[in-house]
């Protein structure tokens, strides 16, 4: 549309965005929603704290149940925790409680089942090798890559510490 068609009332008027980075910051800014820090803050508390409690109701479970030690109760208790996170990722839920808890569902054990899952579930229309087998890692893979480089360097700092002592 040119000018010239709307001075001849051809068509409605669109002016073509014509602003600088730095107005079109300023312009986004004033529609982006407000957060509150803090109460995001206290939702990620109060949802990763109620999911740890959870970890730690299934892991008494085993221990008494199962008469069996704190170190033996471990496994089933993360294998546990996994099945309830891909369940509830596959009804829905988990991703409902994530949008309002944000950070607080990034529990280390369930925030990665969640992630697997939720990939492959997107994926799965594409087969089993080339869409679920192929991208069940691709959120998961940058935590698991982070997460061993960093345990190498903790590691490496914590063979220092043994060493200069």
């Amino acid at each position: 549309m040119t000018t010239k068609d709307v001075n001849q009332g051809n068509a409605p008027a669109y002016k073509p965005v014509s602003m600088t980075p730095k107005e079109y910051k300023q312009f986004a800014k004033k529609r982006e929603p407000s957060r509150s820090v803090g109460m995001n803050c206290v939702r990620a508390f109060l949802i990763g704290g109620a999911i740890c409690l959870i970890g730690e109701g299934v892991q008494q479970f085993f221990m008494t149940a199962f008469h069996m030690s704190e170190r033996e109760a471990s496994n089933p208790t993360v294998a546990t925790m996994i099945l309830i996170s891909v369940i509830l990722t596959c009804l829905g839920v988990y991703d409902k409680i994530a949008q309002w808890a944000g950070a607080g569902t990034a529990v280390p054990v369930t925030g990665f089942a969640n992630s697997m899952a939720s990939a492959a579930i997107e994926h799965r229309s594409e087969g089993l090798v080339l869409g679920v087998g192929a991208n069940m890692f691709k959120l998961a893979g940058s935590v698991i890559v982070f997460g061993t480089v960093a345990a190498f360097f903790v590691s490496i700092i914590h063979w220092l510490i043994e060493v200069w002592r």
